[in-house]
């Protein structure tokens, strides 16, 4: 009863003027509804049989009716608000969550007007979001952007899907900054009349100058990677100079010494020349001369002999004649330590057979001769180089090592010939007389160069108990090559197994002998 009381009581307010005005026309158009529906009622009821209701009961049933559509309209009142109050704090929530947004919402027609706006996107322009209504959006692009733009705009309205571009914007009273655009097409607006598109734009500046940022960090370094490969390269660079530097110092340094060697074995040779000229003088005066002295006086005995008596001048004769015949074998020993005409005759081993049975009988040391046949196919140069060697070799042993045998070896080997000179005489430290500056290592420094001139090797070994051993090896002539006046070209080179040999290839197993030294000063 209470709830029908309000109710009329509600109907009667709102029948005489007295509710709220935001509440008069709502409950004005329910009752109007429930008297519609109350028309519609009566004409599709029936006219009733039997006898008729009286005027009194039609009007409590009226009342009844109009009770219960009013109860209704209140009810369906009662919703409407309900809903109202819960849908304006989501309606503000939105708005605010709009506005209020981090990034600028546009909403844009076909052309690209503004149709609607956040007031984040007004703000991103500078400028009123009301004076915003009914602008061109591409007016406050750059011009340098402005293509892009409108490239944009045409595939957000043409495609489907998210369109993504980015654009250089106008600030009103500043400068341009960088814009992200977002753009989706709609189909039409609230009116279905047309469409238009919603727009996202955020400031990107920050990211742009990152991305500058990062750019040119990248690009510095790379600026830096290249000089700290241009510094490698330069350290590297001046520490080749340097090493080059020091490799040029060494050498000079070894060619100042070498120079001063070169002086001296120049005087030392020059001595040795005059020693060699005072010893051949002194033998033609001692001997020679002495010969020939002593044939003039036996020849002017003669002369007074023959007068006198004949038999004593016939064993004048004969002792002249064997004065003459020493005098011819001395001319003829000199000549043959000078230049053996059998080298150049008969060969290598014949002239070494020859030097070998004199250098016996002068000095008493026996000597064996072991010879490979094959080297008389050397040129005249090799083998006077190996003639040479044996001849300083066996004249050392005569006048230092106090032996009393001697060997001399010739063998074949891979590309050349190796004379090896044995003896078992005394032994000799090979580096204290190979760096000694006197004349005493000449003789050594002679076979050195004679065998090097060739394109071969010289090494020593020599210890106690064991006596001295002399290496030389030398190359075949490499063919149709020949150097100038007979010599071996510089590129044919004799491969030394010895394991100190500096001419020992890296795949030739090294012989290892204790004590063997190259014959270097």
């Amino acid at each position: 009863m209470k709830t029908k009381t309000a109710s009329r009581t509600k109907v009667a307010k709102a029948l005489k003027g007295d509710l709220l005005p935001d509440e008069q026309p709502m409950v004005t158009e329910l009752y109007r509804r429930a008297q519609a529906r109350l028309r519609k009622q009566r004409k599709r009821r029936r006219p009733e049989t039997g006898a008729s209701k009286s005027a009194a009961d039609q009007r409590r049933t009226f009342q009844a009716r109009q009770v219960r559509q009013i109860d209704d309209l209140e009810l369906r009142n009662a919703e409407l608000q309900n809903d109202r109050d819960r849908i304006e704090p989501l309606l503000e929530k939105y708005t605010d969550l709009y506005d209020f947004a981090p990034v600028g919402y546009f909403s844009l027609d076909e052309s690209g007007r503004i149709m609607e706006a956040n007031l984040t996107g007004a703000a991103l322009l500078g400028v009123e979001r009301a004076r915003l209504i009914h602008r061109p959006l591409q007016r406050f692009v750059a011009p340098a952007s402005r293509p892009g733009f409108l490239t944009f705009l045409k595939r957000a309205f043409a495609e489907t899907g998210k369109q993504v571009c980015e654009a250089s914007l106008l600030r009103a009273g500043a400068g341009a900054f960088w814009a992200g655009f977002h753009g989706l097409a709609a189909n039409t607006d609230e009116r279905g009349s047309r469409k238009w598109c919603r727009v996202a734009v955020s400031d990107i500046t920050s990211i742009k100058q990152a991305e500058e940022a990062q750019r040119r960090a990248e690009v510095l370094a790379d600026a830096n990677l290249g000089l700290r490969r241009e510094i490698i390269r330069r350290e590297k660079v001046e520490a080749s100079l340097k090493q080059s530097e020091r490799h040029q110092r060494q050498m000079l340094e070894a060619a100042h010494r070498m120079q001063e060697k070169l002086r001296q074995l120049s005087r030392q040779v020059l001595l040795a020349q005059e020693e060699e000229r005072k010893r051949i003088s002194r033998e033609l005066h001692d001997v020679i001369a002495q010969t020939l002295t002593g044939i003039n006086l036996r020849l002017g005995f003669l002369k007074n002999e023959a007068e006198r008596d004949l038999k004593g001048f016939d064993r004048s004769v004969a002792r002249t004649q064997r004065l003459v015949e020493k005098s011819v074998d001395i001319v003829h020993r000199f000549a043959r330590e000078l230049r053996p005409a059998v080298l150049d005759d008969l060969g290598l081993i014949p002239a070494l057979h020859t030097f070998m049975k004199s250098f016996s009988l002068r000095t008493g040391v026996r000597t064996d001769l072991k010879a490979f046949a094959g080297v008389e196919r050397m040129d005249a140069t090799r083998r006077t180089v190996f003639y040479r060697v044996a001849q300083e070799a066996l004249t050392n042993v005569a006048r230092h090592a106090k032996a009393s045998r001697a060997e001399v070896i010739l063998q074949k080997e891979s590309n050349g010939v190796c004379m090896t000179i044995q003896d078992d005489g005394k032994s000799f430290q090979v580096e204290r007389i190979l760096r000694r500056k006197g004349g005493e290592h000449l003789g050594l420094l002679g076979m050195r160069e004679r065998v090097e001139m060739v394109g071969g090797c010289l090494h020593i070994e020599s210890a106690p108990g064991r006596g001295t051993t002399i290496r030389a090896g030398i190359p075949f002539a490499a063919s149709g090559r020949r150097g100038k006046a007979g010599k071996l070209p510089p590129s044919a080179k004799f491969i030394c197994d010895l394991e100190l040999c500096p001419n020992r290839p890296a795949n030739v197993p090294p012989l290892k002998s204790a004590g063997i030294k190259p014959a270097r000063p």
